[in-house]
């Protein structure tokens, strides 16, 4: 009785030990890391949230002067800076060519890889442009890159374009330039295994 008290005793210290060296997060925890995440990248860049309704009320367009993102259903914050040409009919339709130019900002530092900041731009770079196929099925809508960095890039992590670039476009026409805060959810790869929102600024050109 002595010795099986003694394992018993001596199980339960090392499983205690376990537990208090083992520092890996729960997805829950990593969800509100990343919830912290964003939240504190709208307060510190002063961003006025705005709903749904409120932006559909005025005319799908966001108040940059006010700073303002429409928070929409799919948890994508969205800042649209220009609409686009001027013509309502240029819009992206199915299998057209989006070039995109962007800005790609870590908004939470990985332990692995060290990130936050800017960890790529070809914003302003005129002779470096990704670029992707927009495809319409009768239950999906898809992007799937065929040119530039993002292809073989390891954030990415594939060819499928980051479902979270693809909400603007609903509501933008050629030529669009719109800012957005991705969750993980809606986002690369690697976003969504590791739990990391990022914040985009995208010009797209319809090709």
């Amino acid at each position: 009785m002595k010795k099986l008290t003694y394992l018993f005793l001596t199980l339960f210290v090392f499983s205690i030990g376990f537990q208090a060296c083992d520092d890996t997060k729960t997805y829950a925890e990593m969800l509100d890391d990343e919830d912290d995440a964003i939240a504190d990248f709208i307060r510190d860049s002063s961003i006025t949230v705005i709903s749904q309704s409120e932006f559909y009320a005025n005319d799908s367009i966001t108040d940059v002067s006010k700073n303002e993102f429409v928070q929409l259903a799919s948890g994508v914050y969205m800042q649209i800076v220009d609409k686009g040409v001027e013509d309502r009919a240029d819009t992206v339709k199915n299998n057209d060519i989006v070039l995109v130019r962007f800005s790609e900002f870590c908004m939470l530092e990985e332990d692995d890889r060290g990130w936050k900041g800017i960890t790529y731009s070809n914003l302003n770079i005129p002779y470096t442009v990704d670029e992707f196929r927009y495809v319409v099925t009768s239950s999906s809508i898809a992007g799937i890159f065929t040119g530039g960095y993002y292809m073989s890039s390891t954030t990415s992590g594939g060819s499928a374009v980051p479902a979270g670039w693809l909400v603007p476009l609903e509501y933008v026409r050629d030529r669009a330039h719109v800012k957005l805060i991705v969750p993980s959810k809606m986002g690369t790869t690697y976003a969504l295994s590791s739990v990391v929102p990022f914040y985009y600024d995208i010009k797209y050109q319809i090709y």
